[in-house]
């Protein structure tokens, strides 16, 4: 690592049994993470969350490219949400651009929901489920429920926790609609969710109207918002990773969103494979059926 800027600088410090992990630490994670995370930043925008003074002090969130950054992070120009001019937007291919990046201090990768070639029109469709109260319980129930509703309207549902508070459903998508039409199809199936079991899931968006129910946020299906990127780290205390699971693992009474960590994901990795690894090879056109979507709230199972 001669070519890492002071590698044993502090980015996450010790908390309870996590020891402390430098630079050269969050380095070598990417490095040896790159063959999961790499085909899901591939052509897609990010945004950087950067601490080069660690997560101690306050980070910042940057978008677009600088001048002195390397060929291995390209910039892209595409138009603001706003329509007002353009951003020059940083992607990567390569471990080499992921390297340079953890190297300026990016902790937290977050990525659009398209790729360059085509940025309005999406290949995920997100369902972001983070529990206020920690009510993590709740936020696995939904996860379960929403995928049946994707499975209804012929998409193929994937989860992962968010090494932050709960967890996010995906689904790949066929680039055939706009973000319009993918975040009227989200919000379609979500309130099949929430008509499923209205005592315990909302769409409402104010937390006074939530009335301790969980709050099902499709808000990232738009043009220019992001997600955490699969295997990113985190900017938390323990260093944990927004890390895929099989839906099986759900079930797991350790499982927490931080369950995962920059000190124990390479193990986890190298006791099974990468419950992602055929995401994008099932990418699939929604055909949600109305008829079959109102019997599945009708259902007097309730979970």
């Amino acid at each position: 690592m001669n070519d890492v800027s002071r590698p044993g600088k502090v980015l996450y410090p010790a908390n309870g049994s996590f020891a402390a992990q430098d630079k050269g630490a969050v380095i070598a994670y990417y490095r040896d993470i790159a063959e999961c995370l790499l085909p899901h930043v591939k052509d897609r925008f990010l945004t950087l969350h950067r601490f080069p003074n660690g997560i101690c002090e306050d980070g910042f969130y940057q978008q677009s490219r600088q001048h002195y950054f390397p060929d291995s992070v390209r910039g892209v120009e595409a138009p603001r949400a706003s329509g007002a001019g353009s951003v020059e937007h940083i992607l990567i291919d390569d471990v080499e651009g992921l390297v340079f990046l953890a190297d300026q201090g990016t902790l937290v990768l977050h990525g659009w929901q398209s790729r360059c070639d085509r940025p309005d029109r999406p290949d995920r469709l997100v369902f972001d489920l983070d529990p206020s109260d920690g009510d993590f319980v709740a936020v696995i129930d939904a996860a379960r429920l929403l995928r049946e509703v994707l499975e209804l309207a012929g998409l193929e549902a994937f989860v992962m926790t968010t090494g932050s508070r709960g967890l996010h459903v995906v689904a790949p998508l066929e680039r055939r609609m706009g973000f319009d039409a993918a975040r009227d199809l989200a919000g379609q199936l979500s309130d099949a969710v929430v008509a499923r079991a209205p005592r315990r899931f909302t769409r409402k968006q104010r937390k006074r109207a939530r009335q301790g129910r969980l709050y099902l946020d499709i808000g990232r299906n738009a043009y220019g918002q992001t997600a955490v990127v699969p295997y990113s780290l985190r900017a938390l205390p323990g260093a944990p990773v927004a890390t895929p699971l099989d839906w099986i693992e759900l079930g797991r009474r350790d499982l927490t969103p931080r369950r995962f960590r920059l000190d124990n994901i390479r193990r986890r990795l190298a006791q099974k494979a990468d419950p992602w690894r055929n995401f994008f090879t099932r990418a699939a056109r929604a055909r949600p059926d109305a008829h079959g979507l109102h019997a599945w709230t009708e259902d007097s199972r309730c979970v």
